[in-house]
């Protein structure tokens, strides 16, 4: 006879108030409220996000099961990233079910391992060219330092066009559009685009700029302009089932698509990167010495990484403790049962790589930042999901080989120039918004390495 279900279990969370929920706890401390809720009510969270309700899930098995063995039932939040319809049109983002394959399908030759390797060198000139103007000595935000640099590294592997002359109001416009993202993410209400306010000019204003940056390199592209491998060409060579290439709208969404997903989260990675070093300066003048040992007297190169054991550790922690993609929603589309715990259709489905990854049952000491945790077997014995700074599934993000590569390489390249001390008169506070954004820059102060190692 087959095996009994067990009787539901019932989702236990903190009291809300009418109509609001919990929106006035999580406007003040989100990333707080989410932890203190899932540290007291265990691996599943009944929450009221105004009228709407939600689940927060903190154990690697039921993530697992939302994310892989029964995604079929989970989508995106619609009604989230339909107010960023403007921006990201029908990409990867926002595509679901077959339209989703297709296009993934059709992306995914950009992010093999040959391309991969070829963006390499790229990134690493760029980082160079940054430190050429870094003092001894001098103050810095590297966060701001970081998406100046994130923005000319995303417009040369994705467009690879001479796009010189635009960066700066390529810059403005990221800059207007991250905002208002972040805006409208925590906003409890969807206030269309149309409506005149200032966050919503600015946010269009970017849109139209960096599109007319991008049609204009695609049809220089088209045109035979421009002769390169770069992550716009090889969609532009791309076909699907039936031999169709993508339109110019087609390309556009997903360049769109892949800044909007890279281009801040890997800046992000960096700033939180030396953040976290810049207080442990002893593991970064060991990164210094390792990347010169490998790499002496030369750039670093991707071949060189996977000797760099000690840089993919410590962004690997880096990862594990200030994750800038620090929560993942879904939306279950049916009545489905995760574990013991019945979620019912329209419920919205909070995974949080904040929480999981600072959760004691797996990690010891888990608010310290400790890159040799990472050494030996220690990986492969975590639970799958307790570590998921990219996701997982079928949704996993498609440029996470990319985005380790693009950390690594920076990594390298800059703690080998320089010793970054963080400037601990001038803390960051963490706004958590599509990503988690510092508040108030990173300030940290440069000192110059002996070239010599």
């Amino acid at each position: 006879m087959p095996q009994q279900m067990r009787p539901a279990r019932r989702a236990e969370g903190p009291k809300g108030l009418p109509v609001l929920g919990h929106l006035l706890e999580m406007s003040r401390d989100t990333l707080g409220f989410f932890e203190r809720s899932a540290r007291q009510y265990g691996d599943m969270t009944a929450i009221q996000v105004g009228g709407f309700p939600a689940v927060i899930v903190n154990h690697p098995d039921l993530i697992e099961q939302v994310l892989v063995k029964q995604n079929e039932h989970f989508t995106k939040n619609k009604v989230f990233w339909r107010q960023l319809e403007a921006l990201l049109g029908n990409g990867l983002f926002t595509a679901e079910d077959a339209e989703w394959q297709r296009q993934r399908k059709l992306a995914a030759p950009a992010f093999a391992t040959i391309p991969l390797a070829s963006y390499g060198p790229h990134m690493v000139e760029l980082t160079e060219r940054k430190l050429e103007r870094w003092q001894d000595g001098q103050d810095i935000d590297m966060h701001r330092e970081m998406m100046a640099l994130g923005l000319q590294i995303a417009a040369k592997t994705l467009l690879d066009a001479d796009v010189t002359d635009d960066l700066e109001a390529m810059e403005e416009a990221a800059y207007w559009v991250i905002d208002e993202v972040a805006a409208r993410f925590s906003r409890p209400v969807v206030v269309p685009d149309w409506v005149p306010l200032p966050g919503h000019r600015r946010y269009l204003k970017g849109v139209a700029r960096i599109e007319r940056i991008v049609y204009r390199v695609i049809a220089e592209n088209r045109a035979g302009k421009n002769a390169s491998a770069g992550f716009l060409s090889l969609l532009m060579s791309a076909r699907d089932e039936d031999g169709r290439p993508m339109s110019d709208k087609a390309l556009r969404d997903q360049i769109c698509n892949m800044l909007l997903a890279g281009y801040e989260t890997s800046a992000l990675s960096m700033a939180y990167g030396f953040h976290l070093l810049g207080q442990n300066r002893d593991i970064q003048a060991a990164i210094a010495a390792e990347v010169e040992a490998v790499a002496p007297g030369r750039p670093v190169t991707p071949d060189d990484l996977p000797n760099l054991k000690l840089t993919e550790h410590a962004v690997i922690e880096m990862l594990r403790l200030l994750p800038p993609g620090w929560a993942i929603g879904r939306e279950a589309r049916s009545d489905v049962r995760i574990g013991d715990y019945d979620i019912k259709k329209g419920t919205t489905v909070i995974l949080s790589p904040w929480i999981t990854q600072r959760d004691p049952r797996y990690f010891e000491d888990p608010l310290a930042f400790r890159p040799e945790r990472w050494a030996g077997d220690f990986r492969r014995k975590l639970p799958r999901f307790a570590y998921f700074p990219f996701g997982g599934g079928p949704r996993i993000c498609i440029g996470n080989r990319f985005a380790m590569m693009e950390a690594m390489l920076l990594l390298a390249t800059i703690a080998r120039r320089f010793d970054v001390e963080r400037l601990t008169d001038k803390p960051v506070s963490f706004l958590p918004s599509i990503t988690l954004r510092p508040v108030g820059g990173i300030w940290v102060r440069l000192h110059a390495r002996n070239r010599a190692g």
